[in-house]
């Protein structure tokens, strides 16, 4: 199993973000454009546990991928998980948490993942994936700072 940890600082009320991370919708905004993201299941205005989101995306060297994520163990305003259900992983849990400091609230996302095909995964997973996951959180950190950093 592969291990990312994550987590950022935005300042702004933890009803504010937690608005915006309850919205499934939301996940267009904070996806890199170079996955080419697309919800295609019917989504709630706020998610809940059970619900099954079907997302297309294209994975380099992979091409268009379909994604299927399971949202479990909501605890409102402080935290939620996706599980993988079909897609390319072998296994995708990400446990997203949200904690208020002072006058904002620091995000964390810790993901554990594994890949399909052994040894050849975990190969792949040095030259690409790992990477590519990293350009996929730096630039999602980026854009929950422009949209919810109220500094």
């Amino acid at each position: 199993m592969h291990k990312i940890h994550r987590q950022q600082i935005v300042r702004a009320p933890i009803e504010t973000v937690w608005a915006f991370i309850r919205a499934p919708s939301n996940l267009n905004r904070i996806t890199p454009d170079f996955l080419d993201f697309k919800i295609v299941s019917d989504v709630p205005l706020e998610m809940v546990d059970g619900l099954l989101i079907e997302y297309r995306i294209r994975l380099p060297g992979m091409g268009t991928q379909k994604w299927l994520t399971e949202i479990k163990h909501i605890r409102p305003g402080k935290s939620f998980v996706d599980e993988q259900r079909i897609g390319p992983y072998r296994f995708w849990y990400h446990y997203h948490e949200l904690a208020g400091i002072g006058q904002g609230v620091r995000i964390i996302d810790d993901v554990t993942y594994a890949l399909p095909f052994g040894f050849v995964g975990r190969w792949v997973n040095r030259l690409i994936v790992r990477k590519t996951l990293n350009r996929i959180f730096d630039d999602r950190s980026r854009k929950l700072s422009e949209i919810l950093d109220h500094g």
